[in-house]
């Protein structure tokens, strides 16, 4: 690979002096090759080049095959040096693990010299500076304090300037010090931006961006000194904004119709551009880790989204921005959180189908490491995790299928290891936070995936993940088996909050009653009095189970019964239970027990709460109950035709039913005291109401 051109020789280029020199090297070039022909036909006759002077003549002779047919503007645009620049810039794109130099050498100002070359304005290079003391003393001035060369440009001596400008660029005295940017320099960049998309000021503006990325750190050669934080943001914000609309200007990209992104093609402006590109890219990056303000940071991970179809083919840079947005997606505000997910979306929906699994992959990690603490406060932050993470994982449901099976046999091995122990390490692989919202998270998943509206939109279809709802049905009960006491009993809820979400959107009937009854019957059978105690109200949502003092207490005892009954009453209120044509004689077993439990809890005064509670459900089950056998006095068919069977069941509406208006308010009553509790709990001056 040969020398990349030096800083002189491409200015020189740019003079517009480079035509006439090069048609009077040719015109010596060929007299003195006609010089060497005469002497080689007198002594030596022909053949092979014998001596020095005829080889050096085989080589001009290549030299000029390689630049024949080559216009003078093709070789002004860079022409000469696509080869090599091809075999530079696609080193560090093809194989990821060579790219661990990419910052440096990407970084470097000489490496973007050359997209100079691009630029219109190069041709008119002299003409522009020969008239630049008249119309802008100040930048006039700028250049002869920090650039003389480029005002006393010599020609003929430009060969001899190459060594020199490579000795001052690459052994800058540790005193000098860069220039500072100042705002009209930047305005200046603005408006060759937006009026020409001049890819000359995008260059000089992402190298001011590199220095405002890595100003704070140590042994890094900066282009530029920034002193004003005005400054700073105007840089940042421009930067940000101005880049993906002049890249999109000199090579587009297109969407493809499955929503795919298609890069640009492999033209030369590309290939020059694309090293400048990537270096940017990690400037952003890099910037994104050390940027503290929330709206800034937003604006920086949706931003930097729009260059993702420039660095696809750059297996490091995804992998790098996509770990940076992981960590803000699980670690920042809100509206953060939110732009970085997208972008995570975008970057899955745009790529191939190893970017998609590497991404569904990573982010499933990510979600089972945050949520390994989970306490009231970050509890909201990890719902909204979990629900976007769920609409990642239904994007592709062929690739969703591949994880969802192997994450899902995990929990159910660990099951299987808790039960076969019986000790209280393999216990603990169970009863964690970390299980109960896998659980809750794959129960998102292929409920989002199965449900029946989004069965109907793809023609009735069913989804790869059906096939995963009983495996996972199973280890979910499972796991409610293996510790049956008080304590745990907030942990089934947890599990059957997820079953029953699941059994409302995919229509699956799923036995919870014999989970949800020994509860509630648990609440009205005690033989001793529950023990009075000051303790507040016992949140079942933001724990996994009970401490030892809320055991046999009354606050304890009537919070069982209240979410057991609102449980029984959410499950058999859904679709699968009460749309049966059978539901009648579904219930008849339940309100047996619960009767028979409420009696026994008359004897005691202490229970007169809890038996309210279980007697206000029964009577809601046994008028609903009545309600289905009115509807169902006119059926003229037998339970054989399933057809008809299905067609009713299909025509019941749960909401207008007794049980179903019940629970509705029921759901707005729980609704409105949570809303209460919040606003307490962030400060708000709020009375609350039971």
């Amino acid at each position: 690979m040969g020398k990349k051109a030096a800083k002189a020789t491409r200015k020189f280029a740019a003079s517009g002096q480079l035509k006439k020199v090069i048609q009077t090297r040719r015109k010596q070039r060929d007299i003195k090759k006609k010089a060497e022909k005469r002497k080689a036909g007198k002594g030596k006759g022909k053949g092979l080049p014998t001596d020095e002077h005829d080889e050096d003549a085989v080589e001009e002779e290549q030299g000029r095959n390689k630049f024949k047919g080559m216009s003078v503007d093709d070789f002004l645009g860079g022409g000469f040096m696509e080869g090599e620049e091809d075999d530079e810039e696609d080193a560090p794109m093809s194989d990821g693990s060579e790219g661990e130099s990419d910052e440096e050498d990407i970084g470097d100002d000489e490496s973007f010299a050359s997209v100079d070359d691009l630029d219109e304005e190069g041709r008119t290079h002299m003409l522009e500076l020969s008239k630049l003391a008249e119309k802008d003393p100040e930048f006039y001035k700028y250049l002869q304090e920090n650039d003389r060369e480029l005002l006393h440009f010599d020609a003929d001596g430009a060969e001899e300037d190459v060594e020199l400008e490579d000795d001052m660029d690459e052994e800058r005295m540790p005193e000098e010090k860069a220039p500072v940017l100042t705002k009209e320099v930047l305005r200046r960049w603005q408006k060759a931006l937006l009026e020409h998309r001049s890819l000359r000021a995008l260059r000089r503006l992402l190298i001011a961006f590199r220095s405002a990325a890595h100003m704070n750190e140590e042994d890094q050669a900066l282009a530029w000194t920034i002193d004003s934080p005005s400054v700073y943001n105007k840089l940042v914000v421009t930067t940000l904004k101005y880049t993906p609309i002049v890249l999109d200007h000199h090579c587009p990209c297109k969407t493809l119709v499955n929503g795919k992104m298609k890069g640009p093609t492999q033209t030369p402006k590309w290939k020059t551009l694309q090293k400048l590109i990537l270096s940017y890219f990690y400037n952003a990056v890099h910037l994104v880790s050390q940027l503290s303000d929330t709206e800034m940071l937003r604006m920086a991970v949706t931003e930097s989204s729009k260059l993702l179809p420039y660095v696809m083919s750059s297996r490091k840079a995804v992998k790098v921005y996509l770990k940076s947005s992981l960590d803000l997606w699980s670690s920042a505000d809100d509206s953060v959180r939110i732009a970085a997910f997208l972008a995570i979306r975008k970057l899955a929906s745009a790529a191939d189908a190893s970017i998609t699994d590497l991404v569904l992959k990573n982010t499933y990690l990510t979600l089972v490491r945050s949520c390994k603490s989970t306490s009231v406060h970050t509890l909201p932050s990890i719902n909204l995790m979990k629900n976007s993470a769920s609409e990642l994982y239904c994007m592709d449901h062929a690739a969703a299928y591949q994880h969802a099976f192997g994450y899902i046999r995990q929990l159910a091995i660990h099951l299987r290891n808790s039960m076969k122990v019986k000790s209280k390490e393999a216990y603990k692989q169970v009863y964690n936070w970390q299980y109960v919202h896998c659980v809750d998270f794959w129960t998102l998943v292929l409920a989002r995936a199965c449900d029946k509206q989004a069965q109907v939109e793809r023609g009735g279809n069913d989804s790869e993940l059906k096939a995963l709802i009983y495996p996972l049905v199973q280890v979910s009960l499972g796991a409610m088996k293996v510790i049956r006491n008080s304590r745990s009993f907030p942990f089934h809820f947890h599990i059957i909050r997820s079953l029953l979400h699941l059994t409302q959107h995919t229509g699956t009937y799923v036995p919870l009653v014999p989970y949800l009854l020994p509860i509630l019957t648990s609440t009205m059978t005690s033989s001793s009095k529950p023990r009075a105690s000051t303790l507040r109200r016992f949140d079942f949502e933001a724990n996994i189970r009970a401490h030892q003092q809320y055991l046999k207490t009354r606050v304890y005892n009537e919070g069982l019964a209240e979410e057991a009954s609102y449980l029984l009453a959410e499950y058999l209120a859904s679709g699968p239970v009460h749309g049966s044509i059978a539901f009648p004689e579904t219930v008849v077993p339940l309100v047996m027990m619960l009767k028979k439990a409420i009696k026994g809890a008359k004897a005691s005064s202490w229970k007169a709460k809890e038996a309210g509670m279980a007697k206000t459900l029964v009577e809601r089950i046994e008028e609903s109950s009545k309600w289905a056998e009115q509807k169902r006095k006119g059926v003229s068919f037998t339970p054989s035709r399933m057809t008809e069977v299905d067609a009713w069941e299909n025509n019941v509406k749960v909401d207008e039913t007794p049980l179903g208006r019940y629970v509705k308010v029921q759901r707005k009553a729980r609704e409105k005291r949570r809303n209460l509790v919040e606003k307490a709990r962030e400060g708000e001056d709020e009375i609350l109401e039971d």
